[in-house]
């Protein structure tokens, strides 16, 4: 009678654990293909990111910290060795004073990322600015085309813009565990970093 005690206890336990086996393959199937989308996405943006820090952030006066300010107004990623980013792309150098990243330089770049996809992530391959001067808006509606409208939405909208870069700024100082709570541009009152 024992032994038939625990082969039942044993054989329930057996059950269960199958059980629970099946159950965590289930997830861990489906996890690797939502972390993929996600990472597919964001190394793409940070390829985005790591070139206007590399490429432009450094023509700049430099400061303790460069941090990109991209605006995606769209993507096309139908193409893996040439993905689209269209964008009013933005770069700011700061000095951490105390609690306060203070602006020392920076600038805008709008225009078309070119993008690819290699075995080792993503990288830039190529960048369509639009022209500074008088140029400004012929070559801003050949680069954006259709959607010109909403990169002058984004581009003129300063209110949304400066909401977004204090959110990508806060974003950035968690990531790297900076002590500033705020950011200030020169002549211009202190803008409190979002909180999640």
């Amino acid at each position: 009678m024992k032994k038939t005690i625990e082969q039942v206890i044993f054989a329930i336990l057996f059950v269960i654990g199958g059980i629970c086996q099946v159950s965590c393959n289930q997830k861990v199937a489906k996890e690797p293909v939502e972390n993929q989308v996600a990472e597919k996405e964001s190394t793409c943006l940070t390829a985005v990111d790591d070139y206007l820090i590399n490429e432009f952030g450094k023509h700049y006066v430099q400061g303790d910290v460069c941090i990109p300010c991209a605006y995606v107004i769209d993507k096309d990623e139908s193409n893996a060795d040439d993905i689209l980013v269209w964008g009013d792309f933005w770069v700011f150098n700061y000095k951490l004073s105390g609690d306060t990243l203070k602006t020392v330089s920076g600038g805008a770049h709008p225009g078309l990322m070119h993008v690819q996809k290699t075995d080792d992530g993503f990288k830039v391959t190529g960048f369509d600015a639009v022209v500074d001067g008088s140029g400004n808006l012929e070559s801003a509606k050949k680069i954006f085309g259709e959607k010109f409208p909403a990169y002058q939405a984004v581009s003129s909208d300063d209110k949304k813009r400066e909401e977004n870069r204090a959110r990508i700024v806060a974003e950035y100082v968690k990531e790297n565990n900076l002590s500033a709570t705020m950011y200030q541009d020169e002549g211009w009152p202190v803008v409190n970093l979002p909180h999640e």
